[in-house]
């Protein structure tokens, strides 16, 4: 288990607080068929994308929680389910940088076998059966380090960590096959934008060897504003401003990103920035691509996004 500090973990509670709804999108040109499969790597050449996603409330959609339209909560999952079909070709790693893992300096999980990490709590004993066995990816994660130090960052590795749920529940639906190697990049303690945007310039030249880099956070995340129709305005106005930022050519949405907190409503929005840190990441591996706008919905009223670049 991480010596920095996990996320402490989303409440039964607080995950009916965060029910999703929202109408789903998959970025202009990516294919909705296929099995998902990552049985063959992309070919030399065949650069990735990056994209941050909303990852959901605790173990949903695996586990009846009891909240929410069934209809307008499979749109979301049929988003992510979708998801496979964005990269041209199959990859042959993922990267994942999570909202709830952080550590005093970027730490990749280094494991053959990540066990499972329910960093949830009160939900019924199937929400901590969910399995989600993807191999993990040393040599992917001593590269990650590589790219890193050659930054400038001091990194650490955790032999041990399991997938926790910013991985688990969004990847089983892209790939409930769990065949793509994984490997999860913890967030650095501190949250500093700027720190986060090189660190995902650092990481670009993994999209040029097979690898998808995932950000999986939440462009909302107040847990006491779901349900609140007061909250309302001020969820649209934040999302408006992270919808236009996140889609400006490269060096105006990295300098609007790296002060986000200066944008309307934003402390509202993120009370904590933990769940908005990964777009930081995603934002800075996506190097001169420009932003779309992948998925676009509301939760209990309140507005969701994920952005695509590649």
């Amino acid at each position: 288990m991480s010596n920095g500090r996990d996320d402490e973990g989303i409440t039964r509670r607080e995950a009916i607080a965060a029910g999703i709804t929202g109408a789903a999108m998959v970025a202009a040109g990516a294919a909705v068929a296929g099995s998902g499969s990552a049985s063959a790597g992309a070919p030399k050449g065949a650069r990735m994308p990056v994209v941050f996603l909303p990852h959901g409330g605790g173990p949903w959609p695996f586990v009846d929680l009891g909240f929410g339209d069934k209809a307008e909560l499979d749109q979301l999952a049929t988003y992510l389910r979708n998801l496979h079909a964005l990269p041209k070709s199959p990859p042959k790693a993922v990267l994942v940088i999570s909202a709830h893992w952080e550590e005093p300096v970027p730490t990749v999980m280094s494991g053959a076998r990540p066990p499972m990490l329910y960093d949830y709590y009160g939900f019924p004993p199937e929400s901590y059966q969910i399995t989600w066995p993807a191999p993990g990816e040393p040599k992917l994660a001593a590269r990650v380090r590589e790219l890193l130090g050659k930054a400038g960052f001091e990194t650490a590795e955790n032999t041990e960590r399991g997938f926790d749920h910013g991985t688990f529940v969004p990847l089983k639906l892209t790939y409930p096959g769990a065949d793509v190697p994984t490997v999860q990049l913890s967030l650095k303690q501190g949250l500093e934008p700027k720190e986060h945007l090189a660190m995902g310039r650092a990481l670009q030249p993994l999209r040029d060897e097979g690898v998808f880099i995932v950000g999986s956070g939440m462009t909302f995340h107040n847990l006491r504003a779901f349900g609140d129709p007061r909250a309302r305005p001020v969820s649209e106005a934040f999302d408006a401003w992270l919808r236009d930022a996140a889609t400006l050519p490269a060096r105006e949405r990295d300098e609007r990103l790296a002060h986000w907190s200066t944008a309307p409503s934003a402390r509202l929005a993120h009370p904590r920035e933990e769940h908005l840190l990964p777009l930081m990441v995603i934002a800075g591996a996506a190097g001169e691509d420009r932003g779309t706008i992948g998925y676009n919905g509301t939760v209990l009223g309140l507005r969701l996004s994920a952005y695509h670049y590649g």
